[in-house]
């Protein structure tokens, strides 16, 4: 578990150093390139800094040991981290949506917008491709550790891919088709903050599932199925119930067997239940068998 939090974190790291960088660069960019859109695109990235600092702190107690106040563990920590990265895209949206669309109006309205220089273009550019490896590299990381979380901030990294893409395409357009095509900076960074804002809404449904615990798909509802079934002793099961906490699950199920067998034959098969499924889900998964004989239908 311990070491499972260490990469987690470490991929965060990585992920914070080059969002430290690319928010510098964009400021920068924006400021000497007279690029409102590239200004927009660092905002964002300065809104990933403060999440990813936050991810930081809150992966190292999610991954603290159970104790008696929390005998599940600590794993719906993740959920809120999760959280916080979603609600973070939303706010970076909209504030990217309302600069672009205020320099639109001005310009409908006859005030001039500065062209912008060839510096922001490569700078999203570069955008582009780190984050485009920044995402790959950490949802290969967030599947293998089954971190929410951590698949969250990936995703983070794609939304900042097409963003990045829209700055490109707006800032390329004012650089490259001349003072009159300027406005297409302000419409790149409206164009981007929907973006922003689509990523963020499955990130937040996961979130929500999980903090109000949801059942687990469907499908991981009927692997488990056959898991308890497969067991010998269990005639029939019902009243499953499922929640995802953090890495692992939780699952509470009644299964039924011959009411003739005694106490410990009863109580062997529970176990065989629970070694089944943390031999098919891994050790870490909370079950609770209620046992009941089997009558016919």
């Amino acid at each position: 578990m311990m070491e499972r939090g260490s990469q987690a974190r470490r991929v965060t790291s990585i992920g914070l150093g080059a969002n430290v960088f690319l928010a510098a660069a964009k400021y920068v960019a924006g400021i000497w390139g007279r690029s409102s859109a590239m200004i927009a695109d660092a905002t964002n990235s300065l809104s990933d800094v403060v999440v990813d600092l936050i991810f930081l702190i809150g992966l190292k107690m999610a991954n603290k040991p159970a104790d008696i106040s929390h005998p599940y563990g600590h794993g719906k920590v993740e959920a809120i981290l999760a959280g916080l990265c979603g609600f973070g895209l939303l706010i970076a949206g909209g504030g990217i949506f309302l600069s672009g669309v205020r320099d639109i109006w001005q310009a409908v309205q006859g005030t001039p917008l500065p062209r912008p220089t060839i510096f922001p273009f490569v700078i999203a550019l570069i955008t582009v491709v780190t984050k485009e490896v920044l995402h790959r590299y950490t949802i290969s990381w967030g599947r293998r550790l089954n971190s929410s979380a951590v698949i969250a901030k990936a995703w983070d990294h794609r939304a900042d891919v097409f963003a990045s893409l829209g700055t490109v395409v707006g800032i390329g357009g004012a650089v490259f088709l001349g003072e009159r095509w300027s406005v297409l900076d302000p419409a790149a960074a409206v164009v981007v903050s929907f973006f922003v804002v689509r990523s963020a809404v499955p990130i937040l449904k996961d979130c929500m599932d999980e903090l109000i615990e949801a059942a687990l798909p469907r499908e991981v509802q009927a692997h488990l199925t056959e898991a308890i079934l497969s067991v010998d002793g269990v005639m029939s099961l019902h009243k499953l119930k499922t929640r995802r906490i953090g890495p692992t699950m939780a699952v509470d199920v009644h299964i039924q067997m011959d009411g003739d067998v005694t106490l410990t034959e009863a109580h062997d098969v529970s176990k065989a239940v629970e070694g089944a499924l943390r031999g098919g889900f891994g050790d870490e998964i909370h079950v609770s068998v209620h046992m009941e004989p089997y009558h016919e239908a």
